[in-house]
């Protein structure tokens, strides 16, 4: 029954019932189940580990909690938790990189093993080859790739959470696919 509730409330709906003290923590539990898996698969391309994702998932998710009172509706809610777990990946990943002088997610071998050994990871050899050249990419590139490629979003969408022009983010697009299509070529 759940699940048939979740598919069936608004946007709007949900923000209301999270701002309201008396359903609030009803509106959160159907917030977490209408958006659990979309952020969960968007946050994973970028930290790449099945308990990193987590640990961003959650850290995101509190973030929303505190912070949905704020929500002006400007944007559209999925972009506004979007925008928030992108913010909290590259976080997560500027205070790994810190701690890890040379990581081993770094190497393309390291990637790799790492995904090999992940027991969350079904993927294929050809799905490690597009994790290692996603792992080449700039930052904007790969997160511009991830959003339009995997997650099928817009590009006024993209730009609704990353805060920048559609031009800008198809010129980072065509850039990330043809470098990715460089290095599957070349490995």
């Amino acid at each position: 029954m759940k699940g048939v509730l979740a598919a069936t409330i608004t946007d709007e709906q949900l923000v209301q019932q999270m701002k309201n003290p008396a359903t609030m923590e009803q509106g959160f539990r159907l917030l977490m189940q209408t958006y659990q898996e979309r952020l969960y698969h968007h946050i994973r391309r970028m930290v790449i580990t099945h308990e990193d994702a987590n640990d961003v998932l959650q850290n995101v998710f509190i973030k929303v909690f505190k912070s949905i009172k704020n929500f002006k509706g400007d944007s559209k809610l999925y972009t506004w938790l979007y925008r928030i777990a992108t913010n909290e990946s590259i976080t997560y990943l500027k205070k790994r990189n810190k701690r890890q002088s040379a990581s081993i997610d770094e190497s393309e071998n390291g990637l790799a093993n790492q995904l090999k050994a992940d027991v969350y990871f079904d993927g294929d050899e050809i799905q490690i080859k597009l994790q290692q050249a996603l792992n080449t990419l700039p930052e904007k590139q790969r997160l511009v790739f991830n959003m339009r490629y995997y997650d099928n979003m817009s590009y006024q969408d993209i730009s609704d959470v990353l805060k920048t022009s559609v031009g800008a983010l198809k010129a980072s697009y065509h850039h990330a696919a043809k470098k990715i299509e460089a290095y599957l070529k070349s490995n």
